[in-house]
């Protein structure tokens, strides 16, 4: 008798943790996702998740590394004696220029 009565509350409570019944790990992992989702929309947007400080400049000075990088090799590929080739080099060229130009702008803004 005097195991069911320290047996009942922590049954009670173990329930209770339950919200409802259910496992309670999959509740509070259902709980977790819910509380990244509701972090992640604001005012009926879905943003991304919050960089740390400096995080967005290393990412953005990794950008103009990439596009710098593929603007060498799309002048090199000007050479090709392909006009089609030559004709998909002029058009990421343009767009690498126009990438690394708003990139820069961003970093001069900060």
């Amino acid at each position: 008798m005097r195991l069911a009565l320290i047996a009942l509350p922590a049954l009670a409570l173990a329930l209770a943790a339950c919200d409802g019944g259910g496992d309670p790990v999959q509740q509070a992992l259902r709980d977790a996702s819910a509380e990244r989702q509701a972090a992640l929309v604001k005012d009926g947007e879905v943003s991304g998740p919050v960089a740390a400080p400096g995080e967005d400049a290393a990412h953005v000075q990794k950008l103009i590394a990439s596009h710098e990088a593929a603007l060498v090799d799309s002048r090199a590929a000007l050479d090709s004696s392909d006009p089609e080739v030559r004709r998909l080099a002029e058009q990421a060229i343009e767009s690498h220029t126009t990438q690394l130009a708003d990139l820069r702008a961003w970093q001069a803004g900060r």
